[in-house]
């Protein structure tokens, strides 16, 4: 099953823009959306609806990596479980971080030779799967530092006003 999920900040923004950009792509996938704000106490109850309902072989596709997490740890966190239990996930604005670019590094690797080299291309490996991780923590960071941008210069504008 290809789920999309749509969320906004507030009722005041549209939302069909992210729901346009999945289905444009992915046809077929089942829309899930949400209005929250990082104020709202209650959580993100479509998004945590959606995790539970999920299973391995999914395919779980966002606008932008910003649409799942507003924070980086927990980004991070959510994306390593589920592709721990299978699940696909495509970041249509970060292709660079989707779930298959994360597996091509994993399948790739060198293969072992049973001699000492080993040692250097088993630490080879692992530097490589160390990249692919940050890449995928710095766009969580990226996204969280904008959404902390915009909140300062929204801040700063209502002063100046």
């Amino acid at each position: 099953m290809i789920y999309g999920y749509c969320r906004i900040s507030t009722d005041r923004q549209n939302i069909e823009r992210q729901v346009r950009n999945i289905l444009k792509t992915y046809p077929d996938a089942v829309i899930k959306q949400e209005v929250y704000t990082g104020t709202k106490t209650d959580g993100r109850k479509v998004f945590e609806q959606l995790l539970k309902l999920v299973r391995s072989g999914d395919t779980l596709v966002f606008d932008s990596v910003s649409r799942m997490s507003r924070n980086a740890e927990t980004g991070f966190e959510v994306y390593q479980d589920l592709y721990d239990k299978g699940i696909e996930l495509v970041f249509l604005k970060e292709p660079h971080i989707n779930t298959a670019t994360y597996k091509k590094v994993l399948s790739t690797n060198i293969e072992m030779t049973g001699t000492k080299t080993d040692i250097i291309l088993k630490a080879i490996n692992e530097y490589l799967m160390e990249l692919v991780k940050e890449q995928i923590q710095l766009a969580f960071e990226q996204s969280e530092k904008e959404v902390s941008d915009l909140h300062q210069r929204t801040k700063e504008g209502i002063e100046t006003a």
